[in-house]
């Protein structure tokens, strides 16, 4: 495995559960390996150089971006800014852990929690404004 991709490996492991780092490592050398590499990279740029810190976007409400989406059992996270202080400890984000968009609100969530409890963070997610979420799923629901 070449040293960039352990790079990203290392780095993302604040972000990605053990169990699919595995499962990410265990398919990076086979068919599908390519696509894996580059999302990797592109999670670890997107995260280190683009997503806000905490409080970095306060006031921007439904203008808030979305950068990542961890989801188990029917419950989401969509998280718009990152802990300021390594190690990661906190995010800050729209939390719908029921799958009720009812009982769904912003606030700090334990990024240390959702990967002890194997929460899975989502690869194929593609950045959104909090407010096209919402629209997408109040008209889904």
């Amino acid at each position: 495995m070449s040293e960039s991709i352990l790079s990203h490996i290392a780095y993302l492991r604040k972000f990605i559960n053990t169990g699919q780092i595995s499962s990410i490592i265990s398919v990076i050398g086979g068919e599908e390996g390519q696509f894996f590499r580059d999302k990797l990279a592109e999670m670890h740029e997107l995260i280190r150089y683009y997503m806000p810190r905490t409080y970095e976007a306060d006031g921007q409400g439904d203008d808030a971006m979305v950068y990542l989406h961890y989801f188990k059992r029917g419950g989401d996270w969509y998280i718009t800014e990152r802990d300021k202080l390594e190690p990661q400890h906190q995010a800050f984000g729209f939390c719908n852990p029921l799958g009720d968009m009812q009982c769904a609100e912003l606030g700090y969530v334990s990024i240390v929690e959702l990967l002890q409890n194997n929460v899975e963070l989502d690869l194929y997610w593609d950045p959104i404004t909090l407010g096209e979420l919402k629209s997408k799923k109040l008209n889904a629901g």
